[in-house]
């Protein structure tokens, strides 16, 4: 039995210009990092005492003699591809799916590190992270960016840099105890909306030549956030104003990002003293992440106690195993 662990992602600056789309024909870059709300996957084979080949438990459950017979697009490919039978597969998470954390890459990277563990194979992060991409993006068909992937199996907080179909992950310099007050001045809200964001990068998909000047203006951002971040003479503060000027700009690229409901809630963040935030992911609902200084974030809570406020700290490691009890497995002769 394998047992995995992968982090979730928050995405600061860049969003977007980790498309291929994008990338390919300059380059691209985000600021990110992972935190501590996780996916965890269980994988065993299954016994052959079942009248059923293998077993796959998410929010359904599904048991199938036949591969090509499961609905779960994302599984079925990745058994496909690294040749998988007879498996018990499970799922389970600290954060509900489809809230702009990265949900179905931090599954995809601890699918794929659990299903290389129980071949007895070791795979490095950046093998994790590109076979991921290749999952999600070319045998599932979905639309998006590399950003998640990348994020949910290196861990940390990086600069991710984008080019000539390639990603390099840049550790972000940062003293320990700037990093503890970044993280203090974040409060993470749940709106209570989700949605695929598959579906948001699809409905724009089209209209990358329209949203380029935004796309360029938040590759900008980048720069200048790496060095509020890097530089201690630096007014951590302008981490904040630059989200505000991020979100402002992502909410130009596609009608589908935001919301009035978003816009309200985010409106009401900013009155009651944030000096910025966004929406996280691909837009259209989730999680809103607001910077508040800490004499503020009494008065952001209540103006915001409708929603749930999830705590949360920054984290380092990745994807990880947490359980290995290695199994001797024979495959079923046909």
């Amino acid at each position: 039995m394998i047992i995995t662990k992968t982090p979730f992602r928050m995405s600061f600056f860049g969003g977007g210009t980790d498309m291929p789309e994008f990338f390919n024909s300059g380059y691209g870059s985000v600021i990110s990092t992972s935190f501590d709300k996780y996916v965890y996957v269980t994988v065993r084979h299954l016994p052959r005492f079942f009248d059923y080949s293998t077993e796959l438990i998410y929010s359904k459950m599904e048991r199938i003699n036949n591969i090509d017979d499961m609905v779960h697009p994302m599984v079925r490919n990745a058994m496909k591809m690294l040749d998988m039978h007879e498996l018990h597969i499970a799922y389970d998470a600290d954060l509900p799916a489809r809230t702009g954390l990265g949900t179905s890459s931090s599954f995809a990277v601890g699918l794929l590190n659990a299903f290389h563990c129980l071949k007895g194979q070791y795979r490095s992060k950046k093998e994790l992270a590109s076979e991921a991409i290749k999952l999600e993006r070319e045998l599932c068909n979905e639309a998006g960016g590399w950003q998640d992937q990348i994020a949910a199996s290196f861990g940390g907080f990086n600069r991710i840099d984008f080019k000539d179909n390639n990603y390099h992950v840049n550790p972000i310099i940062i003293s320990a105890e700037r990093k503890e007050a970044l993280n203090n001045n974040l409060l993470l809200f749940f709106t209570g909306f989700t949605r695929f964001s598959s579906e948001i990068q699809s409905s724009t998909k089209q209209t990358l030549e329209e949203k380029k000047a935004q796309l360029n203006e938040m590759l900008k951002l980048v720069d200048e956030a790496q060095d509020v971040l890097e530089n201690p003479k630096r007014d951590l503060n302008d981490f904040g104003r630059l989200l505000d000027k991020t979100w402002r700009l992502k909410r130009q690229t596609g009608s589908q990002v935001s919301s009035g409901s978003i816009d309200e809630l985010y409106e009401k963040g900013i009155q009651a003293g944030a000096l910025g935030g966004k929406l996280l992911g691909a837009g259209g609902g989730g999680f809103l992440l607001f910077y508040v200084e800490q004499d503020k974030q009494d008065a952001v809570k209540e103006a915001l106690k409708e929603l749930m406020e999830v705590p949360f700290k920054f984290e380092n490691s990745g994807t990880r195993v947490i359980h290995y009890s290695p199994e001797v497995y024979e495959k079923r002769a046909k």
